[in-house]
């Protein structure tokens, strides 16, 4: 089974979005129970030299690695998975062509377009047995809708053969509703609540990020099959503004609504 669908089959995993770029805090973090960690190669300098680092990192831990693409793009998910990524999440999927198209660049041939190398990280040099005829079966795909456009096809989207999960982008889907900054705004809720339904019916498993736990516990009540809870970063900064605040005796600064 898939590492990230045996999650799915035993709890709701609860994750966070790594920022740092680091290893130590990646494995810090595996650590400390959670179930996934995000490695964010869309907003952070992370390169795929980094990323081998990092994926070693958190396979000293009982957690689960998913990285997430700058962009679903077919040379950046052959070297990331060629770098040892098997849960792949794929940002601002639109159409039924586009998650056909997604998809295709995690398979080998018959099945998809991924480029084909004997000896890589994701094969263990070379030394995996049946490794190109079994790639497609240990990769995972996360989608990400993170537009009303995207959400409106999420039926369309989900029944693509080889999409195995959906996200919801909270910050880019406020954004594109003319709420950017502010992912709790009545419009927003409703629409997120609407796309763990739509993802239900489909029979499909659906993700979030939130920004804090109790909006996290929010999205969870929607219907959520997992979730993120803000970042390495945000958290670390969190942390010592509360600390900062207690020990200067003032208050502390408002919690961020971004995602993460």
């Amino acid at each position: 089974m898939k590492a990230f669908q045996a999650l799915l089959s035993t709890k709701t995993p609860l994750g966070t979005w790594l920022m740092a770029a680091a290893p130590n805090t990646a494995e810090a973090l595996g650590h400390a129970g959670l179930d996934f960690l995000v490695v964010d190669m869309e907003h952070v300098t992370i390169e795929f030299s980094d990323l081998a680092h990092i994926l070693r990192a958190i396979g000293c831990t009982p957690s689960v690695p998913v990285v997430r693409l700058a962009w679903a793009d077919k040379v950046l998910v052959k070297r990331a998975m060629d770098a040892g990524a098997e849960t792949l999440m794929l940002p601002f999927i639109q159409t039924t062509e586009e998650a056909r198209e997604a998809v295709s660049y995690m398979r080998y041939p018959p099945h998809g377009v991924r480029g084909v190398a004997a000896v890589h990280r994701g094969s263990r040099f070379g030394t995996l047995p049946g490794y190109l005829v079994g790639a497609h079966e240990r990769a995972y795909s996360i989608l990400q809708l993170e537009t009303p456009e995207a959400v409106a096809n999420l039926d369309a989207i989900a029944a693509v053969e080889g999409v195995d999960a959906i996200f919801v982008g909270p910050g880019d889907l406020s954004a594109a509703m003319g709420h950017i900054g502010d992912i709790g705004h009545k419009d927003v809720q409703e629409l997120i609540a609407h796309a763990a339904k739509a993802a239900t019916k489909a029979g499909k498993p659906i993700g979030i990020v939130g920004p804090n736990p109790t909006m996290v516990r929010r999205f969870l009540d929607y219907g959520y099959s997992f979730a993120a809870v803000s970042s390495d970063m945000g958290m670390m900064t969190s942390r010592a503004g509360e600390w900062l605040a207690e020990l200067r005796q003032v208050q502390a600064p408002a919690a961020s609504q971004s995602a993460y």
